[in-house]
């Protein structure tokens, strides 16, 4: 199963992201969307889960998601302060036992393991801000594997 990942749109949709996420079974938004037409837009492509950003305002929309793909489960939270251990999220990820932890917020790529747990972070999708380069990931959960691709904008 082939996952679209993306965080930060802040109310931009990239004209690259059909072609992007083209053949993508599901698509994980880890917040700041920003606005209903990127997601509009993105169902388009495929199912989407999202979540709500430090900048988002919409009711239909949670802060936290539980999903699962293929046995693989995820958690989706926009801010995890990964330094921080005694932060709210962790408590989530301890009830939960997600496999990968989905965010965004921070405008970077990440992927790391911390205590048994995935922590990945697919950069930001919105107009170029600051001086970090922008990007998608792209994730395949395969027989218990699931390599990540990110592709910059």
């Amino acid at each position: 199963m082939k996952l679209g990942l993306i965080s930060d749109t802040h109310g931009y949709f990239d004209p690259a992201l059909p072609k992007i996420f083209e053949g993508v079974e599901h698509i994980l938004h880890a917040g700041d969307i920003c606005g209903n037409d990127v997601i509009l837009k993105l169902e388009q492509i495929a199912p989407v889960t999202a979540v709500l950003g430090n900048n988002d305002y919409d009711p239909q929309y949670r802060e936290l998601e539980a999903v699962e793909f293929e046995g693989t489960r995820f958690l989706i939270h926009h801010i995890v302060p990964l330094g921080q251990p005694h932060a709210n999220i962790f408590d989530s990820v301890q009830r939960v036992r997600p496999d990968i932890v989905l965010f965004g917020h921070t405008h970077k790529t990440h992927d790391s393991v911390v205590d048994g747990v995935r922590y990945l972070n697919p950069g930001y999708a919105g107009r170029q801000r600051f001086n970090l380069g922008r990007s998608v990931a792209l994730l395949k959960l395969k027989s218990g594997e699931a390599p990540v691709e990110f592709i910059r904008l």
